[in-house]
């Protein structure tokens, strides 16, 4: 059944129809794709909202924390009469009443590595707005095992940082060509701090990142972005895969 934008759509996505990338075939598309988002808070709140307000069609949230008033100072998906709720069933009221033509499915618990699985093999795309590596790590396992696009960023203090690894291309590195399993102390926004703006840039710029991907447009698969906002430097790196990857190498 061949399906297309109604006139209310058209009014809403005009500014993006009107873009040469996208055009009408392309929102199309964003309409009918599927994003998993794994974190609600200060990236997963931009990357929501703006996938949401992007008119991306179907929107899967995956958080089993609660929003606690320290969330409010970044995470902007979050209300203050959100405080207690979880953190999906906040997000989702507050993306619904930005975008009722987009479908939300909540999950507010820890999914096990199957489960995980079996949901991102419904996606068109994943992205990863988690801080904490065991989850990092078995994202990337999934994604290059489902051939998904995996969209990861990580903001802490003033700086922040970004890569695409797009497993439906064979060049594409992976996360763990990045950072090895035993790479040491993770940094978490409680013990270090992080202002709010930072995790804005990094969690917009993952939103773009899905939307090209779902578009098949260029990415930065084989890049790493890292972004100090303190000096608003950005220096982009290269980023090969790793030969004795244990995730993506071919031996």
């Amino acid at each position: 059944m061949m399906h297309s934008l109604s006139d209310e759509e058209l009014s809403r996505y005009s500014r993006q129809i009107l873009l040469s990338e996208i055009d009408y075939d392309g929102q199309l598309k964003l309409t009918e794709s599927h994003a998993i988002i794994v974190g609600l808070g200060g990236l997963g709140s931009p990357v929501s909202l703006y996938l949401a307000a992007a008119g991306i069609g179907n929107l899967t949230l995956i958080d089993f924390d609660k929003v606690d008033d320290s969330n409010l100072q970044r995470q902007i998906v979050h209300r203050e009469h959100n405080i207690g709720m979880p953190k999906v069933e906040s997000a989702k009221e507050n993306l619904a009443a930005l975008n009722h033509y987009i479908n939300i499915q909540t999950i507010d618990k820890q999914l096990d590595e199957s489960e995980m699985q079996a949901l991102i093999e419904t996606a068109d795309v994943v992205i990863d707005c988690t801080d904490n590596f065991t989850t990092r790590f078995a994202l990337n396992r999934i994604c290059h095992a489902t051939k998904k696009p995996l969209v990861s960023g990580a903001a802490i203090r003033l700086e922040g940082q970004l890569s695409t690894y797009d497993f439906r291309k064979e060049h594409s590195p992976c996360y763990q060509c990045l950072y090895k399993e035993d790479s040491g102390q993770e940094l978490t926004c409680s013990q270090n701090g992080v202002l709010s703006p930072v995790v804005g840039m990094i969690g917009s710029m993952q939103a773009i990142e899905a939307i090209k991907a779902l578009l098949d447009k260029p990415t930065l698969t084989g890049k790493l972005m890292i972004v100090d906002a303190y000096t608003m430097n950005i220096r982009t790196l290269n980023l090969k895969k790793d030969s004795n990857c244990p995730v993506c190498a071919s031996n």
